[in-house]
């Protein structure tokens, strides 16, 4: 009888799967297996790159499928979206753009964002986590919430008395609450409209075309992105010093300041803008008020590099970190210099530099009795139903001298509005403290010279801190008068009378 033999040597002598059967399956399962990992790589451990891959237009439709959350001033908006039609259905709009442009920023299909538009931008768009109720499952199912709002800490009359004041020239102001760093006001002038670029068309492509080739520079935004030589102003940051080191002990009691001061190491006297100044020993109150740059330079050298230093940094200088969330230009005070250029420093001329919003610091740190607030332009963060996110709470920048030293300085810059410079912040039913600068730049001082002043205010007769301080700088202007009290103490003046007016 004829032995029957299986077909194949498959296992266990099962008919139909061959050697060339078996390896043929081994090979799919490796390629499911290849699959299966490529899979993975891709969609886990590259996802984050490929989302952001520029040739990736997946996010950017998602991005501008929905309305963005809104900033908001007080409980009013001042953002928008509107539908475009096109390829993306919504692009931001603005409410009165140029009023609120340094503090928004823009948000363009084209050209990115900047400002709150930029630091907040997750929550804005809806694709931060914290806004989410169930994180992880809209991780995975890649869902996009609703975009959340800002809230900021701008007070819409000195935002509006700011502007009217700068009007057509150009300049900056910034405004602080002193107690908590609130930023009250924030403008740069000339302005522009963040809206007329928001969308991704030709009209938006010439619109932002103009603005780049403006001489002008409407974009720059000057209350934190310019630093400026401020000038006089930067001898409230000296007088702090020199009494804080024990310097000056009494501010009425004659120093020993020679008239004229030659700079250390020079032949060069430090000259003044006024002949009052030219007699030796003024106190250091009658050299605030006549504004004396013999006087503040001496006092600065006497008070030494090191101890100027630290003051400046108390209020902010040389902190390229200051963020609010929005990240301002570093405010400069040289650490390496030698005695007649420290001269020049302390009275904010040499390499001194720095941004309205760090002169504001100033202003703030001596009204709040010599408590530096951080600077604060969020007020909170919030879904759109309203539900907090976030709440912005008050936090000590540095503690730049004591209540003591800081109402001696508050004294000085009281002085300087009733008796001197500052007559025209003065306000009436308040008391005001303040000091003006006239910053010289260019060749051979050959610029228009920069308007500076900087000033508190609160109500005749209160013992709180006062309410608001401001820092005013005029870049170029077509007036005569070109001076911190002619052309800056007056816009100071309106932004705190709407804070006082609250």
């Amino acid at each position: 009888m004829a032995r029957i033999r299986p077909r194949g040597n498959g296992p266990q002598g099962l008919p139909g799967i061959s050697v060339t059967g078996r390896r043929a399956g081994t090979f799919c399962l490796l390629l499911i297996a290849t699959l299966c990992v490529q899979a993975t790589r891709v969609q886990v451990f590259e996802a984050k790159e490929l989302d952001h891959n520029s040739a990736n237009q997946r996010l950017t439709i998602e991005r501008y499928s929905q309305p963005r959350g809104n900033i908001l001033v007080g409980a009013d908006p001042v953002t928008g979206s509107v539908p475009t039609g096109g390829r993306y259905d919504y692009k931001r709009s603005y409410t009165d753009g140029p009023m609120y442009a340094a503090v928004t920023g823009f948000a363009s299909q084209a050209y990115g964002n900047t400002q709150l538009e930029g630091t907040e931008d997750d929550l804005l768009t809806g694709t931060d986590g914290r806004l989410a109720s169930w994180a992880v499952w809209n991780a995975l199912a890649r869902k996009q919430n609703p975009g959340g709002d800002v809230y900021t800490t701008l007070d819409r009359a000195a935002q509006e008395a700011a502007m009217r004041g700068l009007g057509s020239q150009k300049g900056a102001v910034a405004a602080i609450e002193p107690a908590t760093g609130r930023i009250l006001a924030l403008a740069s002038t000339p302005s522009y409209d963040p809206g007329s670029f928001a969308g991704y068309s030709s009209a938006d492509q010439t619109a932002w075309n103009r603005l780049q080739t403006d001489t002008d520079q409407p974009m720059l935004n000057r209350a934190l992105r310019q630093t400026y030589p401020p000038g006089s102003t930067f001898k409230v940051v000296t007088a702090a010093a020199a009494l804080a080191d024990g310097i000056v002990t009494d501010i009425d009691a004659p120093t020993d300041a020679p008239s004229p001061y030659v700079m250390p190491g020079t032949t060069t006297p430090l000259v003044n803008a006024t002949s009052a100044c030219d007699r030796p020993g003024l106190s250091l109150d009658t050299a605030m008020v006549l504004s004396c740059n013999s006087v503040l330079g001496y006092l600065g050298v006497q008070t030494g590099l090191d101890r100027m230093v630290g003051m400046a940094a108390s209020f902010g200088f040389n902190d390229g970190r200051l963020d609010m969330p929005v990240r301002p230009a570093r405010s400069n005070f040289d650490t390496k210099m030698n005695q007649s250029q420290v001269a020049l420093s302390s009275i904010g001329q040499f390499d001194t530099a720095a941004t309205p919003l760090v002169m504001a610091m100033v202003a703030a740190g001596v009204a709040n009795n010599g408590t530096v607030m951080r600077p604060q332009l969020v007020d909170k963060l919030t879904k759109s139903d309203g539900a907090v996110v976030q709440l912005m709470k008050p936090a000590v920048y540095k503690r730049a001298m004591t209540p003591e030293v800081a109402g001696q300085v508050q004294t000085l810059m009281t002085d300087v509005v009733e008796d001197g410079t500052g007559r025209n912040a003065r306000i009436g039913g308040a008391v005001v403290g303040g000091k003006t600068g006239t910053a010289q730049h260019g060749v051979d001082n050959s610029g228009t010279p920069y308007a500076w002043f900087i000033s508190w205010a609160k109500p005749a007769g209160s013992t709180a801190v006062p309410p608001v301080a401001v820092a005013v700088v005029i870049a170029d202007s077509d007036a005569t008068d070109v001076t911190g009290g002619g052309l800056a103490a007056p816009i100071a003046r309106s932004v705190m009378q709407a804070v006082l007016g609250r």
